[in-house]
């Protein structure tokens, strides 16, 4: 009996904000690789997911989601990641929300299939559709005159459906061997990696108060035996934004500090000592200078 080929190549993960993209790129790699809040344009940047199984690798490219709206320097630079995303890329998932489907949906959809791509719906949150009967004429309603290489009701936070949707991504990709190693899970840094579990902290925390005006740069990354010191820029456009993260007596910054460290030391299998300051520098989600320099590409 011959087995089946190894498959492996990569995998753009698309859709608009916040319908569980990085939540479900987390949920295949098995480890937390994307930061999550439910706050939209949580995730920033363009992530490398690395998924490894028996029969082949899953590379994941978690992005943005796709904005009509590119009226800031952030929105535009997003927009970029995103499109950006299909470049070099095998196939492509759209992810929507069950019950959902509107003009952004859309846009990504006619972006995926413009890029002549083989596109797989991924319906996520399914569990949170109480009648699940209208989860079938939901399906044929968005797959008319639409054209998918599959269609994925799934839970990407229960992580049900995730095994068949393997299976079709998989077959989707060319027949060569893993392009990473079997431990690897991710193409970004450990101090990229640092600065996201901050910056998920202050969305966790502040997403309805400060939504988009923060952002963190990792200022000291350093190995000392057996721990890490980290020392993290929290990065504010005004005096009363740095009031807002410090909170009362200190109290905001230091429950940010204490959440992310716990986070850090999980992902990162070891102790971690963390430093956190606030800092002003005004008009900087508006100014693509200061947005480059400050890692978004």
């Amino acid at each position: 009996m011959t087995s089946s080929p190894h498959r492996a190549g990569y995998v753009a993960v698309i859709g608009r904000p916040n319908v569980g993209k990085s939540t479900l790129t987390n949920a295949l790699v098995g480890a937390k690789v994307s930061i999550v809040s439910p706050r939209p344009q949580t995730t920033r940047h363009r992530l490398l997911g690395i998924a490894t199984f028996p029969e082949g690798q899953l590379l994941l490219v978690d992005t943005p989601g796709i904005h009509r709206e590119q009226k800031r320097a952030m929105n535009r630079m997003m927009n970029r990641a995103a499109r950006g995303s299909l470049e070099g890329v095998d196939a492509a998932l759209l992810v929507v929300r069950a019950g959902q489907w509107d003009d952004e949906d859309t846009l990504a959809y006619d972006a995926l299939r413009g890029a002549g791509l083989p596109v797989v719906l991924v319906v996520n949150q399914v569990d949170r559709v109480p009648d699940k009967t209208k989860l079938l004429p939901y399906l044929a309603k968005v797959t008319e005159g639409r054209e998918f290489a599959g269609v994925h009701p799934i839970s990407a936070l229960k992580r049900s459906g995730l095994e068949a949707l393997v299976k079709t991504l998989l077959s989707l990709l060319p027949e060569q061997p893993p392009l990473y190693g079997e431990d690897e899970i991710t193409d970004k840094s450990q101090r990229f990696l640092a600065g996201e579990m901050v910056r998920e902290q202050l969305m966790r925390q502040l997403g309805e108060e400060l939504p988009y005006a923060t952002t963190v740069e990792i200022e000291r990354f350093e190995v000392d035996g057996a721990m890490l010191r980290i020392g993290a820029v929290i990065w504010v456009e005004r005096d009363g934004q740095k009031a807002i993260v410090i909170g009362k007596a200190g109290a905001r910054l230091r429950e940010i500090g204490a959440k992310a460290r716990v986070q850090m030391e999980r992902l990162f299998g070891s102790k971690v000592f963390l430093e956190t300051w606030v800092r002003v520098r005004e008009g900087w989600s508006d100014d693509e200078a200061a947005l480059r320099q400050l890692g978004y590409e």
